[in-house]
């Protein structure tokens, strides 16, 4: 499944390049409001959600006027958050490089809606309580799966705002002492600014 999720970005951004109508690309940066989901034989637990930030790089090649595809280069922050009350919060922070390719429908200039992969290369991975951190990049696996869908305005002078949200796919789980299955979500509220075409 990862394989054929790698060849299908491939032949996407590829093909798109071949046949751009148009390129364009900038920056983007934002909010990201992270959870994870915890699905094992005794049930399942989804913690509070953490806001963090996303910030890196796009690129829009249109393959005609409403068709095209959006690869992009993030840092992206996830993870999660537990209240435990006076005892204060337990909180994850996992980090990625992240590159999602989202094939992108734009009806109208100013409007477009998006989905595609997100592929999710872990950078560090720390527990925090109580003004303490540990290390725990040991405990996740290096590549994280998911599937990003959301939408986007474009407005004059290059700004655009984008809401996505991402959907884990895979198993981050590492951990040897554990068979639960644990899945990073995200919904990104994002500001674009194109630094180039239109």
């Amino acid at each position: 499944m990862k394989k054929t999720f790698v060849i299908l970005a491939l032949v996407a951004v590829s093909s798109a390049a071949v046949l751009g109508q148009g390129i364009s690309g900038g920056v983007k940066a934002g909010l990201n409001f992270a959870n994870q989901n915890f699905e094992s034989d005794i049930g399942d637990f989804s913690p509070d959600a953490r806001t963090s930030f996303h910030v890196g790089f796009f690129a829009t090649i249109m393959v005609s006027e409403t068709f095209g595809v959006q690869p992009e280069l993030m840092y992206n922050s996830a993870g999660s958050k537990i209240d435990l009350g006076s005892l204060g919060d337990a909180v994850e922070k996992l980090n990625y490089l992240t590159v999602p390719v989202m094939l992108r429908y734009q009806p109208v200039s100013v409007f477009n809606i998006h989905a595609g992969p997100t592929f999710g290369f872990l950078l560090s991975a720390e527990s925090e309580y109580d003004g303490d951190s540990q290390d725990n990049k040991d405990s996740y696996k290096g590549l994280d799966l998911g599937l990003g869908f959301g939408a986007g305005v474009d407005l004059p002078l290059g700004i655009g705002f984008t809401a996505r949200y991402v959907l884990g796919l895979s198993n981050v789980s590492d951990d040897p002492n554990s068979d639960a299955k644990l899945t990073n979500n995200v919904i990104q509220l994002s500001a674009t600014y194109k630094l180039f075409g239109k």
